[in-house]
Parts: structure tokens; C-alpha cells; sequence
């Protein structure tokens, strides 16, 4: 009779799809983190919620006869708060019939499939969120709607005596391919499922997207300032103390995701 409490076999080939699971999901995001530039991580400490602070400013008037004290221009600062983050769960199960039918591959292939699944479902949610933007113009070429894209965005950073690095565009990728017609686009990137050019019309990158993600003659760009990472880590001592102890990422990607 095994002692009890032995780690056996079974127990490390759980803990290895564990490992497995949990750094191949945030080496994806890490990647487009990456590719994007996106330099603001922000790990949401229990209990706290994400908030910025801004100031707003009436200038007084800066008329003042000599000798006279120069009137205060008031300013208010205001904080601005974002929506929360809630914990989705999933949970995944193999009966011992799909073992018995297909061997033990039939795990790692639902594994596989609960990854892409949500790899897919939040990139979904991106997608729709970059849709949001509040600057919007109409164009009559995709060649000037890309341009166009880039120089509203300089010119309204500009206007805010703001500077910025790189502009990140997204398009569909049958409208990049009707622009060029026949021509063979070698510097093409394929990362995370993504396809993207590193530089074209002044982009860093353009994304081409499906007719799912983005549709046909819509261009969608923004500064890489504007893109955050804001995420839960499973990992925290708080979860740890409850008693959920989850597999998270070693080897320096995002803990966004725990496994067990």
C-alpha cells in the first residue's frame, strides 16, 4: 500500500499541465505587449480600484497694471474612475470514456482548446473596446483613411501640447490586400494569431485584423500611451492565505490567469 500523501505520477503530470497552461497564455500577451510598446502594467491590489487624477484649470486674466499682485487662476483636481475588474472562472473536465476512446492526448487537447478559447474571448472584448474612441472623420481612399488616421491623432496631441512615440493601427486585412493588389508583402509579421506590419504609412504597427474583429473600411488608431494593461494576479498572498493556491507564470510574463 502507498504511504499516504506520495506524489505519484499522476500528480506531477497535473502540476505539468499546470506549468504549461499557465506560461503559455501570458508569453502570448507578453508578445503583443511587446509588439505594441505598451509599457503601463498596472497589477490591481485587493480591495482598491483603479482611479486617475487630473487637474482642470481656469486661467484668470493676466492683464495686471504694474506693481499690482497677479490674480490666482483656479484650478480643481478631479479623479476619474475606471470599471472594475471581476475574476472569471472556468472549469474543464475529461471524463475517463474520452480517455478510454482517445488516450490521454484527449486532455492536452481540451487544454488546448479552453486556451484558445479564451485567448479568443478577450481579444474579442479588445476589439470592441478600441472601436470606442471618441475622434472620428470619414475618408474616401483606404491610403487616405490611413493617413488620415495617423494625422488627426499628431495634430489632437499636438493640441494638447502632448507628445507621443508610436501610433498602433488596426484594419481589416482584405482592405490591405485590395490596396496593394498583387504586390508581395514580405515584412509581414505572425505573431500570437496576429498578423501585423511593422511599419507601413507611419504605423508601429498596423494590425490586420478579420471581418469578425474589425469590419471592411474601418481603421481604428491610437497612441501606445493609451494602452494599459490593468489585470488581477492570481499569485497575491491574500488568495495564497485563502487558501487558493493557483499555478501562475514564472518566467516574467503577466499572472493574469492561475490554473489548478
Amino acid at each position: 500500500m502507498a504511504k499516504q500523501g506520495l506524489t505519484v505520477s499522476s500528480n506531477i503530470e497535473l502540476k505539468a499541465r499546470e506549468i504549461d497552461f499557465t506560461t503559455r497564455f501570458p508569453r502570448d500577451w507578453t508578445t503583443l505587449q511587446q509588439i505594441m510598446g505598451v509599457a503601463r502594467l498596472i497589477p490591481r491590489v485587493p480591495g482598491t480600484k483603479l482611479t486617475s487624477k487630473y487637474a482642470e484649470i481656469t486661467l484668470a486674466d493676466g492683464h495686471v497694471a504694474e506693481g499690482e499682485e497677479a490674480p490666482y487662476s483656479e484650478a480643481k483636481i478631479k479623479e476619474r474612475e475606471y470599471t472594475s475588474l471581476d475574476i472569471e472562472r472556468h472549469q474543464l473536465a475529461v471524463t475517463l470514456q474520452a480517455v478510454n476512446d482517445h488516450g490521454y492526448n484527449a486532455v492536452a487537447l481540451a487544454d488546448q482548446e479552453l486556451r484558445y478559447g479564451l485567448v479568443s474571448m478577450i481579444m474579442g472584448r479588445y476589439y470592441e473596446y478600441i472601436r470606442t474612441g471618441t475622434l472620428t472623420a470619414h475618408e474616401t481612399s483606404f491610403q487616405m483613411g490611413l493617413a488620415m488616421a495617423k494625422g488627426r491623432i499628431v495634430n489632437r496631441w499636438k493640441e494638447m501640447h502632448r507628445g507621443i512615440t508610436n501610433v498602433v493601427g488596426f484594419c481589416n486585412v482584405l482592405d490591405v490586400y485590395e490596396y496593394l493588389g498583387a504586390a508581395n508583402l514580405n515584412n509581414v509579421e505572425r505573431e500570437f494569431g496576429l498578423e501585423y506590419l511593422k511599419s507601413f504609412m507611419g504605423f508601429s504597427p498596423l494590425f490586420m485584423l478579420s471581418d469578425s474583429e474589425i469590419p471592411r473600411g474601418m481603421i481604428v488608431a491610437t497612441p501606445v500611451e493609451n494602452i494599459g494593461i490593468y489585470y488581477i494576479s492570481p499569485s497575491t498572498d491574500d488568495f495564497r492565505k485563502a487558501g487558493f493556491d493557483y499555478t501562475t507564470d514564472t518566467t516574467g510574463g503577466l499572472n493574469m490567469i492561475g490554473a489548478h
